[in-house]
């Protein structure tokens, strides 16, 4: 969704790279791109003001005057105000202190409030907790017949004690789909009664704000007096989003907002907008259909993925929901003792299956830091490909999979013949997974591979094995000089400078600039370095 935002951000910060010092006409003409990026992105006009006078006035000031990196400090700037703009701290579910918690959900009609509420459901039950879904949507025909597959699929109760509407008609008749509240002041009944510790409360939306709308919500409101009231916004909306929750915090009231759809292609400016507008937290986001497509809102780490920082620490938590850790650190043992020999292609297949289980391959790189420059290359992943590799790895035997070297020529046949796949394949992947096992030995041992010969083996990704270099023959006259006096006297042709090696092409890239990864350390283009939290899983596994 912020992919323009994003491209538009690092074209900005591009342009000021090398500058020692940055005078006004330079402060002004960036925060000048900056405002437009905003502005294309469907940012609030107010908060695009009030963002670039504020990233103006610090750039101005002293701490970019005697920064060491002038460049550096206005990404820092701009970092800290997107911040700020989209709450500033981190703000989750306040429980309370006598269960059960109830959480009301409101919102306009298509938003996603049902699936959201099965989502939430199985973020609380995964957090420990006892959820009771509540199906007070009664008007939307079909809406309660929905919840219960939603909370079926989520692993939760629903408790559903009238049908609802079931057509048109019935919806269109106040009479024949029950009473909203009754069902709700009865479900708290229901969680004393089984012990739920938590109660969230699906309510009826409108196609548009209305006072009828409003009414039933404040009313379900002071029936059940609930903890938290989350206004549930589809982010693909644009301006429109902050209009609709003005008018439910001015109706109804409500303690945080929740976006949805944030896998959609629209330019997001209203999760940029709604905080600082209406002055109430986003609490959390979803992006996706899955039910684990719901994560906690941390506005540090939008900001970062916005300024294509990545964001390691959400991949970090989601590597340690989904690996198992015995594995992992038996595995994280084979690859750093003896140059990663113990290191099979059974232990990679275990491995690969587990960052499967975390999400699309191209969601997990583009969390990575200085992916922002491989977008293209991200987007072509084919996921496809991973179930080739897994195939031509199953069909192997134990032994073959513990140690590749012993892959001969009739076995690679019979491989690709098991496996559907053609034995050009085969060799493919025992070369890539060869190259790639000795880099990572190199760097869990704490060693930075010469020219970084990539990640072969990158689904969808061009590059791979290296070339083996053809060895030169050696001239037959050993000094060298030919026996014709012509040729011998003749003026020798200057040879054309050979190119220099591209490292990027192992990742399927051309042209690759060691500027790009300029502010993602403390030294200069060249001086790469892991990212901190890297660093830290290599040394606790070393």
């Amino acid at each position: 969704m912020f992919d323009t935002l994003s491209d538009r951000l690092a074209a900005t910060f591009k342009s000021l790279r090398g500058k020692t010092r940055l005078s006004d006409a330079d402060i002004d003409a960036t925060a000048r791109e900056i405002r437009i990026a905003l502005l294309e992105a469907d940012v609030n006009l107010a908060v695009v003001k009030e963002f670039i006078a504020a990233v103006k006035e610090r750039a101005k000031g002293a701490e970019v005057s005697e920064a060491l990196n002038p460049t550096q400090q206005i990404v820092k700037i701009v970092n800290e105000e997107l911040v700020n703009i989209l709450g500033g701290d981190t703000r989750t579910v306040r429980f309370a202190k006598k269960p059960p918690t109830v959480i009301m959900l409101a919102g306009l009609q298509g938003a996603g409030k049902t699936t959201l509420a099965g989502k939430l459901a199985y973020w609380l039950k995964s957090e420990g907790h006892s959820p009771l879904l509540v199906a007070a949507d009664l008007q939307r025909p079909n809406a309660v017949t929905q919840l219960q597959v939603v909370a079926q699929r989520a692993g939760v109760h629903c408790f559903a004690p009238h049908p609802g509407a079931t057509s048109q008609a019935e919806a269109e008749n106040p009479g024949a789909w029950g009473d909203p509240v009754a069902v709700a002041k009865a479900a708290l009944v229901e969680a004393d009664r089984k012990l739920y510790d938590v109660v969230i409360v699906d309510t009826a939306g409108r196609l548009g704000v209305d006072q009828v709308l409003m009414q039933q919500a404040a009313d379900i409101k002071s029936a059940v007096d609930p903890d938290e009231v989350l206004f549930v916004v589809d982010a693909m909306i644009g301006q429109d989003a902050v209009n609709t929750a003005q008018a439910f915090a001015d109706g109804v009231g409500y303690d945080g907002v929740v976006l949805t759809k944030l896998d959609g292609d629209a330019r997001g400016g209203a999760a940029l907008s709604i905080a600082r507008v209406i002055g109430k937290p986003i609490m959390f986001a979803s992006s996706g259909e899955g039910m684990k497509d719901f994560d906690v809102f941390h506005p540090e780490r939008m900001a970062s993925r916005i300024l294509g920082m990545g964001d390691m620490l959400t991949l970090i938590e989601q590597a340690e929901k989904t690996f198992d850790e015995e594995k992992s650190r038996k595995a994280a043992e084979k690859i750093s003792s003896k140059g990663g020999q113990q290191f099979g292609l059974g232990d990679f297949l275990e491995q690969m299956k587990a960052v499967r289980k975390m999400g699309p391959l191209s969601k997990i790189f583009g969390m990575l830091p200085g992916m922002g420059e491989m977008k293209d290359q991200i987007a072509n992943i084919d996921e496809k490909e991973v179930d080739r590799l897994e195939a031509i790895i199953l069909s192997m035997t134990p032994a073959e999979r513990d140690d590749p070297r012993i892959l001969n020529g009739s076995r690679r046949a019979r491989i690709a013949r098991g496996s559907g796949t053609e034995v050009s394949e085969v060799n493919q992947l025992v070369e890539r997974f060869f190259e790639a096992r000795k880099m990572m030995s190199a760097l869990a041992n704490g060693q930075m591979p010469a020219g970084m010969p990539g990640m072969p083996g990158m689904p969808g990704m061009a590059g791979g094995g290296r070339k083996k270099q053809q060895p030169v023959k050696k001239n037959k006259n050993r000094k060298g000089v030919s026996g014709n006096p012509a040729k011998r006297n003749a003026p020798q042709p200057v040879e054309p400078e050979q190119p220099a090696v591209d490292p990027a092409a192992a990742f399927g890239g051309h042209g690759f600039d060691p500027n790009q990864f300029k502010g993602m350390g403390g030294g200069n283009g060249g001086d790469f370095e892991l990212p901190p939290e890297l660093q830290k899983m290599f040394k606790k596994n070393s």
